[in-house]
This record gives structure tokens, sequence and C-alpha cells, in this order.
């Protein structure tokens, strides 16, 4: 597919508003963990991206890339720093000496907590990059529900323009379904414009079939992206676990027509393990989900290690880790 193609695919991609809550669908659900953990461990050993395509999958990788800061001690000071690598994510003689320049390469959004967001969206004013704020109790989704969808609408209020909620993991433990819709259908209301990622803390549900479930009731509740885990869980994102997931969007694009985009986030922490997610992605959905529009990956220290291989190509050398300074 020519990027012109894709482009204009893209360009008509519509919201997924989300359908009527269809209890038959989720029964039918079921996830053979042992063939699911075959073909994630397949995926890549059967593509190796090497030389100029590893660079450009690389480049593709911080384009798509949720740069987040989640710490009790973040400050203006580096939500500011944070932002200003955003819009500069590599250095400007490595992207020259890879004839990148051109590509106005910023990564897909900031994610901050809601204190932060008006400084991180004055910070990325006149750019195009968005603030992403965490809401609705994050990480552990246990505050009362009215102060939840408070937040979110505060959040949206300040600027924000994507909204990372976090579900209520006992409504998935109990199959309590209805539940679950109708909770993330509320926090959908309460984003209004700004888009909407359900975080189902994937390792804290218990089984792949309750991930698949998961997966398929946040869609219909009308989430945007669906996303693996807030970071803050003992096991966060793992490729088998982005398996069932990626294949539930299949089945509710097949099915409705809407496309969901996804987010794996927490313990990715390699330019390898990044190809191995953007793999996935090509493998199970399709060129539309190399794009930030329906892929992000949640990442705060990944982008360094991506810069110390794009300067490996450049150079021959891998540089130290302050070479490619976080703020």
């Amino acid at each position: 597919m020519s990027v012109q193609d894709l482009n204009g695919l893209l360009s008509s991609i519509q919201r997924n508003p989300g359908i009527p809550l269809d209890l038959d669908w989720v029964d039918t659900i079921r996830v053979n963990r042992s063939a699911v953990e075959r073909r994630a461990a397949s995926l890549p050993a059967r593509r190796s991206v090497k030389k100029k395509h590893q660079v450009a999958w690389l480049l593709k990788a911080i384009s798509c890339m949720d740069l987040t800061t989640l710490g009790g001690d973040d400050t203006p000071g580096n939500v500011q720093r944070l932002c200003a690598k955003a819009k500069r994510p590599v250095r400007a003689d490595i992207l020259d000496a890879l004839g990148a320049v051109e590509l106005g390469l910023t990564v897909g959004a900031v994610c901050v907590y809601h204190a932060m967001v008006p400084t991180a969206v004055k910070a990325l004013e006149g750019t195009r990059i968005p603030v992403a704020a965490v809401a609705a109790g994050f990480p552990h989704g246990l505050s009362p529900f009215a102060q939840r969808v408070e937040e979110i609408r505060a959040s949206v209020e300040a600027g924000a323009k994507e909204i990372d909620i976090v579900i209520t993991r006992a409504h998935v433990l109990n199959q309590e379904w209805r539940a679950l819709y109708d909770e993330v259908a509320a926090f959908r209301e309460a984003c209004g414009e700004a888009h909407l990622k359900t975080i189902l803390a994937t390792g804290e549900l218990g089984t792949l079939t309750n991930v698949g479930k998961a997966s398929a009731v946040a869609m219909m509740a009308g989430a945007d992206f669906i996303k693996t885990s807030t970071g803050k869980e003992a096991v966060n994102a793992t490729l088998p676990v982005s398996l069932v997931m990626a294949r539930q969007i299949r089945d509710y694009d097949e099915n409705t027509g809407f496309k969901v985009g996804y987010k794996p986030a927490g313990g990715i922490r390699t330019a390898k393990q990044s190809l191995d997610w953007l793999i996935l992605m090509k493998e199970e959905l399709g060129a539309p989900w190399l794009t930030n529009d329906l892929f992000r990956i949640g990442a705060s220290s990944l982008l360094s290690d991506i810069e110390r291989q794009l300067e490996h190509a450049v150079t021959g050398h891998y540089s130290a880790y302050n070479r490619h300074p976080m703020p």
C-alpha cells in the first residue's frame, strides 16, 4: 500500500461510536492459551528487520510513542523538558545523517497526570502533539465513580485530547459485563471529543479469555483504544496478551466496520521490543495499525534505547545512555 493510499484510508477512519452490549458475542469468546503463546513466540522469529529497514521501523516506533511521565515527583520543569523531547525526539545530527530531517518526526502524544495537563498543553502549543491524561482513579480505579467521571471532565476542560482511563477489574473477574459496559460508556460520554483509551490492566484479569472478553466489551462501549496496562502492575504488556487483544480488535472491525486502536504499555524498554509489537500489528491487523492514529506504545525509557540504535546505524558504535538523556 502506498503512502498516498494509506493517508487516504486513515482520513476516512470513523471514530468508534460503540454498539449495544452483545452478551451472546461475549459468551462465544474463548482463548486457547497454548495456541496463543505459540503464535506470539513465532512472530519475532518469523520476521527479522535489518539495516535500513530497521531504521525506518524504529523511526515509526518513535512516531507511535506516548512519551510518559507518571511520577509522584513530577514538576512543571520536568514536564516541560519531556515536551521538548516529544517535539524533537532524536538528536538533529542523527536525523541529518539518516536523511530523515524532513520527516518532521515527533512522538504520538505526551501522557501525564491531570495536574500537569495545563503545563503540557502550553509546552506543546503550535504542534500537533496531543496531551493524554490518565484519569478515572488511575492506576487502581477504586475511587468513587462520580469522582472518576469528574476527573475525566476536568482533564478534558484543561486541554487533554486523549484520556487514558482504567477499568474496575472486579467487573471482569466477576463476569459483570453489563457493569463494565456501563462504566466504560460513561467514561466515553465524559470524554466528549477527547479520545478514550481504556486500560484493562491485563496482568490482573486472571485469564486470556477474560482479556478477550474485556476487550470486546470495552470496544462495544465506545473505547477508541484498548490498552494493556497502567505500567504499575506486576505484569504489564506481553506479546500473548497483545495477540489476544489484537484479534478482538480485528473481529470488532470485521463485525462492525469500526477500527479501534491498540496501546501496549509497561515493560517495553528496548528497541528490539518495540519492533516485536510493530511486527504483531503488521501481521495481525495490517498497515492501518502502523500509524499513531491506531497504534501507540506507552513508554518512558524506550526512547533512549531507540536513539542509541539509530546512532549505531550512523556510526557503527553504541553510545552511552547519557548521550540521549530523558528529562
